[in-house]
């Protein structure tokens, strides 16, 4: 296959991606995705596979029930309310299926987030989070590449954001650098964590094989400031979600968590850099 072949395919499947992530309680037949791809329907499923290693509805079933877990361990929300949202029209198919890929039903998976959270924080230990807060953001255009893999291994997407980006002068003083970390390392396996390494664009640019564009929508979000090495953001993260958010009487939202990185490992020892965690909230009702 051609190099430039190669980019479109590239840049077609993760139009597809997006098109699920941000359509994940729609139909999204292979038609649909097909059309979203500009593939073949015959032969769609194929190119999905062969690129992102699972078949198209194993992929929409696994993300499906993944949020579903986020739900229980976040939210108060009913088992059958998420087991409709999911797409499962009784307790009982639903229950099924999450016990077949977490291997236990819905209603332990919950019951077992405290355990995990007092595992994650025990008592005494430091805390590396503060400045504890709900903001809104406002619209942001990225450039991004998607990661998907060990979260520790996302430097790949890096090393090819800031070159292509430097190429297009899309680099100022007022970009600013984050990580769109879409699944919890908790409950999605490390070989599919998605992560999209990005940079806020301050003008129009167009996606270039693995490099797409997107918009990341206005939003409240619990936020917190992490100070420390990035591999113990997971730490913060349950303190923000565990322990402080249930206090301020806000749910968590079905999105992605954006993480804001204020300084760089280039120039900053491990244990000083800082990094604001955000996680997306339900409007207020």
């Amino acid at each position: 296959m051609k190099p430039g072949t190669i980019d479109s395919y590239r840049e077609r499947i993760s139009q597809v991606l997006t098109h699920i992530q941000q359509n994940l309680d729609g139909s999204l037949t292979l038609e649909e995705l097909a059309g979203v791809a500009c593939f073949s329907p015959f032969h769609f499923h194929r190119v999905f596979r062969g690129m992102v290693g699972e078949a198209v509805a194993e992929h929409v079933r696994r993300l499906r029930l993944e949020r579903a877990a986020r739900q229980l361990r976040h939210t108060g929300s009913a088992v059958l309310e998420i087991a409709l949202e999911t797409g499962y029209e009784t307790h009982e198919s639903f229950t099924r299926a999450f016990a077949d890929m977490f291997g236990m039903p819905p209603s332990e998976f919950r019951k077992d987030r405290e355990a995990s959270l007092q595992a994650r924080l025990p008592a005494g230990a430091p805390s590396r989070a503060s400045g504890f807060r709900v903001r809104r953001l406002d619209a942001m255009q990225v450039a991004f590449i998607r990661h998907v893999g060990p979260y520790d291994e996302v430097g790949q997407a890096w090393s090819k954001l800031y070159p292509w980006a430097a190429m297009q002068g899309l680099l100022g003083p007022g970009t600013r650098v984050l990580g769109i970390a879409h699944d919890d390392p908790d409950i999605t396996p490390p070989d599919k964590l998605r992560y999209d390494a990005a940079l806020t664009l301050s003008r129009p640019a167009k996606p270039a094989g693995e490099i797409g564009v997107r918009e990341i929508p206005a939003g409240e979000y619990a936020t917190a400031l992490h100070t420390g090495p990035h591999n113990c953001l997971s730490d913060s993260y349950a303190e923000l979600a565990g322990k402080w958010l249930p206090g301020a009487g806000r749910e968590l939202r079905s999105a992605a968590a954006i993480e804001f990185y204020l300084n760089s490992p280039q120039t900053a020892p491990a244990e000083e850099l800082r990094t604001e965690i955000c996680l997306p909230l339900t409007a207020e009702s």
